[in-house]
């Protein structure tokens, strides 16, 4: 009998959000990793872990991808409390596990958003009689059997509650929009490092077996704008000098970050700083002065650290340590 594990969110004002994560026998692996890791890192990297995750199935229990490796689940419930879920991919796009309209519903009509991967999304499309994403070899996969396949080539569409998605490894793109939109650009920029996922492509890139190349995300001087910060940590680029190399001027530099990111150049600076040295606070054994030298705070570091996250470093080293790391553990992993 596996243990049950619980996740604990440190104790705090901050939003907090739980994401279900629906598999039927024979899940997609690939999208199981792509939906928890980056959530998971999320948790290390911001101050505050805003990320729950549960593992639901039609029956509970142990469920195996064609892998072979096994999760343990926890049934769907009649009224889900979660405020997302994905729904994994299968290697059988033709097994039962996947028409899940009621239980979509269930979490739509609570005001939870739905992501459907690859075959899921193809299953949903197809009894709901829509338009909307999947992956390129579901889509043709249906236009073979039915004929006419409405699926668009893009990443993924959103339909209300509902976003169909190509699924694979287009889900890691999925899951850190999903992150940026919560948390911050420098937050979500933080966790694609980490994970070297080198450029985030949004919703309407295509996907690549059309030999198109995607779509960028963003603004050329936006994007350069960023590479200078992120290689100018530990002695911060004044923003004179970025605009000076990028050769814009100061006020159209900031709205590009208002426009794309709705921040200003300093806080996302200052943001992915700090989300640099929550990273080294729990990973290394540093001191906190040497943190703060290393992500450019030549002084008073735990003073803005504190007013920023409402706990000082020392006590946010000293309770994760305590209390184990949060990012790893999932929310009612069942027994």
């Amino acid at each position: 009998m596996a243990k049950k594990t619980t996740i604990s969110l440190l104790a705090s004002p901050s939003p907090s959000w739980t994401v279900d994560i629906l598999v039927c026998e024979g899940f997609v692996l690939t999208e199981m990793s792509a939906v928890a890791e980056p959530l998971r890192i999320a948790n290390r990297v911001l101050a505050q872990p805003p990320f729950r995750i549960c593992i639901r199935s039609a029956q509970g229990g142990q469920l195996s991808c064609r892998a072979g490796l096994l999760v343990e689940t926890i049934p769907y419930v009649d009224r889900p409390d979660a405020n997302f879920a994905f729904v994994l991919g299968n290697t059988d796009p033709d097994h039962p596990g996947l028409s899940l309209g009621r239980v979509i519903k269930s979490y739509t009509n609570r005001g939870a958003r739905v992501y459907l991967l690859a075959e899921a999304a193809a299953r949903y499309l197809k009894d709901q009689g829509r338009a909307g994403a999947t992956h390129w070899e579901n889509a043709a996969l249906l236009r073979e059997r039915q004929g006419l396949f409405e699926a668009s080539h893009a990443l993924a569409s959103e339909d209300g509650p509902v976003i169909t998605c190509a699924g694979m490894g287009a889900t890691t793109d999925i899951v850190l929009a999903l992150i940026g939109r919560l948390t911050s650009a420098a937050a979500q920029l933080s966790v694609a490092n980490i994970m070297l996922h080198e450029q985030v492509r949004d919703y309407s890139s295509l996907q690549p077996f059309a030999g198109a190349k995607p779509t960028i995300t963003g603004d050329r001087d936006l994007d350069h704008a960023i590479r200078l910060m992120q290689a100018n940590i530990e002695e911060p680029m004044p923003i004179g000098e970025i605009v000076a190399d990028l050769g814009i001027s100061t006020r159209s530099l900031e709205r590009k970050f208002k426009t794309y990111l709705a921040t200003t150049p300093n806080g996302f600076y200052r943001e992915m700083r700090l989300n640099k040295a929550n990273n080294l606070l729990l990973n290394t054994t540093m001191s906190v002065r040497e943190i703060g030298l290393a992500c450019g705070f030549q002084n008073g570091f735990s003073t803005l650290y504190k007013s920023i996250f409402g706990i000082t470093p020392f006590a946010l080293r000293k309770r994760r340590r305590l209390g184990g790391d949060p990012s790893i553990d999932f929310l009612n992993a069942g027994e």
